[in-house]
């Protein structure tokens, strides 16, 4: 047996709405009184043919098929649903309207593409002449410079004034090096502590009032605490605070 991939295939669509319109049309069914056992037997009996050239389902067909029976379980039930009016609701009702719409964008295609395949058989007009002109204008400097003319020059000027305002303005990122790093700012302070024996922080901050020399000296007094070399003093209020030597590091320097 030949185990290729078997597909039905219909004008334009290929799914389990093509194969429910073909049974539809086929039998000459009314789709809006669709006999819901008879078309769930010919659908499942379709899968169960693809089941047996070991084709694999396509999701699409066995949503269906789960459909299908969903709605003839539905119909099957002695107490029929009802709506907020107290009207019998028809399970079939949500596919005979997909359905409809299925079919209706079908006709549309099937229109649109008659015209497609018109319009491909039918030969672009044009000035044969003139698309001539243009190709070689596009190649040619000199055959452009024959039909210069005060416009052109106006528009080439604009181009060019247009262009150099754009350069002029176009932003600038300027990457800057700060002279800081957190090895030197500790050498710093070591240096300020063993001159002074104590410093405060607002008094490092004055003597280097910029954001980016504030953090790297916060970040050196960090390391040097967490190393144990500094000991900390805070002020009242914690608006300031001290630092000075340990002994140990005093008497090392």
């Amino acid at each position: 047996m030949n185990t290729e991939n078997f597909e039905i295939k219909l004008p334009l669509f290929e799914g389990p709405f093509d194969l429910l319109l073909f049974f539809i049309e086929r039998d000459e069914l009314d789709i809006y009184d669709i006999p819901i056992a008879k078309i769930t037997k010919d659908f499942l009996d379709y899968l169960h043919h693809l089941e047996t050239l070991n084709v694999e389902l396509a999701s699409e067909f066995i949503l269906v098929a789960a459909t299908l029976m969903r709605i003839k379980s539905k119909m099957l039930l002695p107490r029929p649903q009802l709506d907020e009016e107290g009207n019998e609701i028809d399970p079939r009702e949500e596919l005979i309207k997909h359905l409809l719409e299925y079919k209706k964008y079908k006709s549309v295609i099937e229109t649109m593409q008659k015209m497609e395949e018109a319009e491909l058989q039918k030969e672009k007009r044009g000035n044969i002449l003139r698309e001539i002109k243009s190709l070689a204008a596009s190649v040619n400097v000199e055959a452009e410079l024959q039909e210069v003319d005060l416009y052109k020059l106006m528009q080439v000027f604009e181009k060019v004034c247009k262009r150099f305002e754009e350069e002029k303005n176009r932003p600038v990122h300027q990457v800057i090096q700060y002279p800081y790093t957190v090895e030197g700012q500790k050498e710093y302070i070591l240096n300020e502590l063993t001159r002074k024996r104590t410093l405060s922080f607002s008094e490092m901050v004055q003597n280097n009032p910029t954001r980016v020399a504030l953090i790297f000296n916060f970040l050196a007094i960090l390391e040097m605490l967490a190393i144990g070399n500094l000991d900390l003093q805070l002020g009242d209020g914690f608006n300031n605070f001290w630092i000075t030597l340990k002994e140990s590091v005093e008497t090392a320097s």
